[in-house]
């Protein structure tokens, strides 16, 4: 696979750019097809065939998580640097992580096992939330198991941006003590108290941005997106009003997104 990256990955640059009208289907030696249409101003990118490594979609549960994470490869951060510009990564996460659209989340920071976690949970198809995701997934199933742990350890490597604004009390009771009486809880207890991440899968969350946090939550709430090991977080966020979760995304966000 690695000898066609060049061309399928310049395919998903021009996709991402929107510069494509019409489908395209483009073939190359590995029998691998990447589609990329536009439809309704939405880009899709799509992989078929070719990736017999690939495992379906299993559900996680939390045995299956914490082998996985035992199992992933000792990283090298150097060659996740390298594979960061070979791959095209910074085109939507920036130069060393740090995202400045919307679009897409900052990884800068991010804790490596999450990372690792969610391209695994890509390469499978168990995120796959919206059309956005295809380019994710695309990209993901190119990757190895080393590949992932490589750029998992770049991106934790970088500096992690600090969530400084200043939360209203509701807010920072829900962060710090969370609402039993709604089963809500704590964001602390998992993300720790000032967003920087907890143990196992659980990411960081400063530094997200504002819109891209607002839609993370919406679409755990609304049964959009199911890739977590316990379904703690969509049980976290289905009580959560619109409201409450712009709140915390304001929280959360890099100072510029306020």
């Amino acid at each position: 696979m690695r000898n066609s990256l060049p061309f399928l990955l310049g395919v998903l640059s021009v996709a991402m750019s929107g510069t494509l009208c019409a489908a395209d289907t483009v073939p190359n030696p590995q029998s691998v097809v990447v589609t990329v249409s536009k439809h309704g101003g939405a880009t899709q990118v799509q992989m078929l065939e070719g990736h017999t490594h690939l495992s379906p979609a299993v559900p996680w549960t939390p045995a299956r998580v914490s082998q996985a994470l035992r199992e992933m490869p000792k990283p090298n951060e150097q060659r996740g640097k390298a594979l960061h510009g070979e791959m095209f990564c910074a085109s939507c996460h920036g130069v060393a992580g740090e995202s400045l659209s919307d679009n897409w989340p900052s990884l800068a920071g991010q804790r490596a096992e999450y990372t690792y976690k969610m391209l695994l949970d890509y390469q499978s198809g168990l995120r796959h939330e919206n059309e956005t995701a295809s380019i994710m997934k695309a990209e993901a199933e190119l990757l190895t198991k080393q590949d992932m742990a490589d750029l998992a350890a770049f991106y934790s490597a970088q500096p992690l941006p600090e969530a400084t604004h200043i939360a209203d009390a509701a807010t920072t009771r829900m962060i710090r003590k969370g609402e039993a009486s709604r089963l809500v809880t704590p964001c602390a207890s998992c993300h720790g108290l000032h967003g920087q991440g907890g143990i196992n899968e659980s990411p960081a969350l400063a530094g997200l941005s504002r819109d891209y946090f607002i839609r993370t939550m919406q679409h755990f709430r609304d049964g959009k997106r199911n890739n977590d090991s316990v379904q703690a977080m969509r049980a976290f966020a289905t009580p959560l009003t619109d409201a409450e979760i712009i709140a915390l995304a304001d929280y959360y966000a890099p100072v510029a997104d306020k």
